[in-house]
């Protein structure tokens, strides 16, 4: 009993490790700004408030859920903008989940009457645990292969990982282009389950794009075209998604592909999906929904991943008072408008 057991834990380390090697990540990347990059928080120079929703590969057991929620407002006087996220992640074999709270801050500063710099700033703490129910053992099958409610095997059923977490932020933009890049986990905490170490490995990711207009009517209405990339790397992993949106305001519309063609994986192209995405943006409010279309060896069979982003801006300022004499430009990403 002894030996099985320690084999099951040594199992479980071995996988909880493999499950922490990289963050949820989300195609609509700048429909999730905060959890992009917290200097992107109250980018719109007002107040917002958004859900980003995912499932990856809901074909297969293995799948991954991730759900994000934000809320931030921008402080015209400080040249400031404080924002709170929320993050959950859950795998569907083992049922490992990791809960997220994070305060995020960054501070405005003109550099030119056409260059913004945001630098920010994210504290955050954070909950992992693993269900144990979702555990099957041998002592549960029977000479049918039925499976038995319980095992006999003993396990530590309140394991969990609480830990602080820090990360950095900076962007710079103009009207029509923007560049920036986030680190996180600059601690590299500790979050092993079992009193193993398996620290988190810092995640960096450079970010941008450039919006062309490319016509115009009296109505004021949004046509253009965005190319825009999201590369980062984090331990062993890395990845690039590039593509572009269009808008056509009120719609939108975007192609991306994810992978880094040049870099191979025991020998293949390390290609992992494209991703299509139509939203609908009216007034204060922008909804998009993408799918990623599974190109790597896991093939489409798995169900790809589908994502959901809602997003809604609103003002706490008074609208009697006049705004304060300096430039305020707007991030050219229509997402958080």
């Amino acid at each position: 009993m002894q030996v099985r057991r320690l084999l099951c834990f040594s199992f479980l380390a071995l996988i909880l490790n493999n499950l922490a090697a990289q963050d949820p990540q989300f195609s609509q990347y700048y429909a999730a700004p905060m959890y992009l990059n917290p200097a992107l928080v109250g980018i719109n120079q007002k107040g917002s408030f958004g859900i980003n929703y995912r499932n990856q590969w809901p074909n297969i057991q293995a799948n991954f859920e991730t759900y994000s929620f934000y809320i931030d407002n921008h402080f015209e006087d400080q040249y400031s903008s404080v924002g709170l996220i929320f993050t959950t992640d859950r795998e569907g074999i083992l049922g490992l989940q990791s809960n997220t709270i994070g305060l995020q801050y960054a501070y405005q500063v003109e550099l030119t009457p056409q260059w913004t710099f945001r630098p920010g700033v994210e504290v955050a703490y954070n909950i992992r645990d693993l269900n144990f129910s979702k555990l099957t053992f041998g002592d549960q099958f029977d000479q049918n292969g039925l499976v038995n409610a319980t095992s006999l095997e003993g396990l530590n059923t309140g394991l969990k990982a609480n830990y602080f977490d820090i990360s950095f932020g900076g962007l710079f933009y103009n009207p029509n282009m923007w560049l920036g890049a986030t680190i996180r986990h600059i601690t590299e905490p500790n979050q092993s389950l079992t009193g193993e170490i398996a620290k988190l490995p810092r995640l960096i990711s450079v970010h941008g794009g450039y919006r062309i207009p490319f016509a115009s009517r009296n109505d004021n209405s949004e046509r253009s075209i965005t190319p825009s990339f999201n590369y980062r790397t984090q331990g062993d992993f890395e990845q690039l998604d590039l593509g572009a949106f269009v808008t056509l305001d009120p719609l939108l519309m975007g192609v991306w592909y994810r992978g880094v063609p040049v870099k191979k994986v025991d020998g293949v192209a390390n290609s992992e999906s494209l991703v299509f995405m139509i939203g609908l943006q009216q007034e204060r409010t922008t909804i998009g929904y993408s799918f990623d279309y599974t190109i790597s060896d896991l093939g489409i069979g798995t169900g790809g991943a589908h994502e959901i982003s809602f997003t809604y801006s609103f003002s706490l300022a008074d609208p009697s008072k006049p705004p304060i004499d300096v430039r305020r430009l707007r991030c050219p990403v229509p997402f958080i408008f």
